[in-house]
C-alpha cells in the first residue's frame, strides 16, 4: 500500500473502533474514497456537528444537542414515574431498542470500582436522588450490570435512597451473572424486566 500520510493516520483513528482492526479500517476507507461526495463529505460533516453540538445533559448522563432542552430529563409533560438506572449510554440503547420500558433513563457514566479509580463523585448518583425526590418518581430499577462493580453500585443506590419511600428493583431473571447489559439481546432483556425483583423482599 502506497505510504500517504493522511490515509495512515484514518487507519489508525478508525482501528481504534470498536470491533474494528487496520484490515477493516482500510476497506472502510476505501469505500469512502471511491464514494467521495454520497458517503465521505456528509460523513465529515456530520462528524463535524455531532462534535460541535452533541454533550452529556450533566442531569440525566444521556447525550443531548447543546442548543436544547434535554428530552429524557427534563421533559415532565411525559409524567413518567419510573427511573431505569444503567451505566452508560449503550445500556440506554439496548433496553430502548427493546421496546421494554417506558420512563425516565439515568445514566451514571461508569460504576464505583476500586480497579479504575472511580469515585461516587464521578458518577452521576446525587443528581439521580435529586432527580427522584423532584419528579415525584415511584419506582427506580437499578438495570446495572452482574459483574462485582455493577453489583457494588446498586447497592450503594439502594443505600443512598433507603430513606424515601421509592420501590427499588434490580433486574432478576435472564441476567446472567457477569453479563452487561448492552450486549444482551432484547429477549433476555425484556424476562429481566418482567421478572425484576422488588430489593428488601427475600
Amino acid at each position: 500500500m502506497q505510504n500517504i500520510s493522511e490515509i495512515d493516520n484514518l487507519i489508525k483513528l478508525i482501528s481504534k473502533l470498536p470491533g474494528l482492526g487496520p484490515k477493516s479500517a482500510k476497506r472502510i476507507i476505501l469505500k469512502m474514497i471511491n464514494n467521495r461526495q454520497e458517503l465521505m463529505k456528509p460523513l465529515a460533516q456530520t462528524l463535524s456537528e455531532v462534535y460541535k453540538n452533541v454533550i452529556r445533559c450533566k442531569t440525566c448522563g444521556t447525550l443531548k444537542s447543546n442548543s436544547s432542552v434535554c428530552d429524557n430529563c427534563e421533559n415532565v409533560s411525559m409524567k413518567y414515574t419510573k427511573i431505569c438506572v444503567v451505566e452508560n449510554i449503550a445500556d440506554q440503547w439496548a433496553i430502548e431498542s427493546s421496546s421494554i420500558f417506558q420512563g425516565y433513563f439515568h445514566i451514571l457514566g461508569g460504576t464505583l470500582s476500586n480497579t479504575n479509580n472511580q469515585r461516587k463523585e464521578d458518577l452521576l448518583i446525587d443528581s439521580l436522588i435529586e432527580r427522584v425526590k423532584k419528579n415525584n418518581i415511584e419506582e427506580v430499577i437499578l438495570a446495572t450490570s452482574a459483574t462485582v462493580e455493577g453489583q457494588t453500585t446498586a447497592f450503594y443506590i439502594k443505600d443512598s435512597l433507603k430513606n424515601t419511600s421509592i420501590k427499588i428493583s434490580k433486574l432478576a431473571q435472564g441476567l446472567p451473572v457477569g453479563g452487561e447489559i448492552e450486549s444482551l439481546d432484547d429477549g433476555t432483556l425484556i424476562s429481566a424486566f418482567k421478572n425484576r425483583k422488588y430489593l428488601g423482599e427475600t
